[in-house]
């Protein structure tokens, strides 16, 4: 690449960063041309290229360039040394080009209205609506552990494989359609990352490639969580980039869908979200709560800690707080907090709706 390419392509890094902000201001605007616009043509020609491919392609492509960029260090050094600007040019330049790549294929996502917009629904809830729900979402728990395994004392254990859950996320994404028609979800390309084991220790149930817009999920993670976390990174790629908004998707996707298994796994997930949000708020009635719960609920919870435990790490902080500040850079401004705010929307939805099955 010459030298004055490289020069206005670096200069472009500022230039697209204040166009990208300005856009920002104008949230209608992203929702019409982009997000209902431009993305999703964008986004179903990745995954109608890319889905049928059985592992992540997003995955290699990471490693690849991991590889290249420490061969051209090590190849370069002397000149990197002697020439530190042309250096600082060069990087510059990765960063515009991946900066414009990534709001083109995904990124702009947000900066779009958020999804209390677009379904009429509020965030904002009691402690009284809290606890109600809360009981609600134990009772079903349990109701379900026991339909599952006959007892209360067993744990569930989901007889999938995770080639099978993904296959059932997108059945369970036909049938949702039918009441939201913009969560229609064709060309699938749903897979379990190359790097689950890097996502463990970092404390990640999965992500979105944004370049290759694959949607990744921890493929070690208990599978009885694996049906909402499926469900939540196909959330991404419709074009729901907040964190509250794909983890009510995957709620709803999972809790809707005909399988036990998966009403057991979105009705557990929305329990540890209520209970750890109903024990900051009110510790008494959360621990009464919690004491109706089967032992076999218990269990489930048990394992779920048991996992991440035995991956804890000392970089897990700091991991965790480098996505936050990406989150809060990206106009999501509680950072990863984000995720909590599902409880919001999963109970304005619930006393919104008819009661769900």
């Amino acid at each position: 690449m010459k030298d004055k390419v490289k020069t206005i392509i670096a200069i472009a890094l500022p230039i697209q960063i204040v166009l990208v902000k300005w856009m920002a201001a104008y949230p209608d605007f992203v929702e019409t041309y982009y997000s209902n616009g431009l993305y999703p043509p964008v986004s179903k020609f990745l995954r109608l290229l890319l889905g049928w491919i059985p592992f992540s392609v997003g995955d290699l492509f990471y490693f690849t360039l991991g590889i290249l960029a420490i061969w051209y260090l090590y190849k370069h050094w002397k000149s990197i040394k002697g020439r530190p600007l042309n250096f600082l040019k060069d990087i510059a330049v990765v960063l515009s080009i991946t900066y414009f790549a990534f709001h083109l294929l995904w990124g702009m996502n947000y900066y779009r209205q958020p999804i209390t917009w677009k379904l009429g629904m509020e965030r904002e809830y009691t402690l009284k609506e809290l606890t109600q729900f809360t009981q609600y979402l134990a009772e079903k728990t349990n109701a379900y552990q026991q339909q599952i395994t006959g007892d209360s004392i067993e744990p569930v254990q989901i007889p999938y494989s995770r080639k099978k859950i993904f296959k059932k996320t997108e059945e369970g994404y036909a049938i949702l359609k039918n009441d939201y028609p913009d969560l229609e979800y064709r060309n699938p390309s749903l897979k379990s990352s190359l790097f689950s084991i890097p996502l463990t220790y970092m404390g990640y149930g999965g992500y979105l490639n944004p370049f290759t817009n694959e949607a990744q999920v921890n493929g070690i993670t208990p599978l009885f969580r694996m049906p909402t976390v499926s469900g939540h990174e196909v959330g991404h790629q419709l074009g729901y980039s907040a964190e509250d908004a794909t983890n009510f998707i995957g709620y709803l996707v999972t809790v809707q869908n005909n399988d036990p298994y998966f009403k057991y796994a979105a009705y557990h997930n929305a329990l540890g979200y209520c209970l750890s949000d109903l024990s900051r708020k009110d510790e008494e009635t959360s621990k009464q709560i919690i004491a109706t719960l089967h032992p076999g609920v218990k269990k489930n919870f048990q394992e779920l800690r048991d996992f991440w435990e035995q991956y804890q790490n000392p970089l897990e902080p700091m991991f965790k707080s480098i996505f936050s500040t990406f989150l809060k850079i990206n106009n999501q401004k509680e950072g990863i907090h984000s995720y909590n705010s599902v409880v919001g929307l999963m109970i304005n939805f619930h006393f919104k709706k008819e009661t769900l099955p």
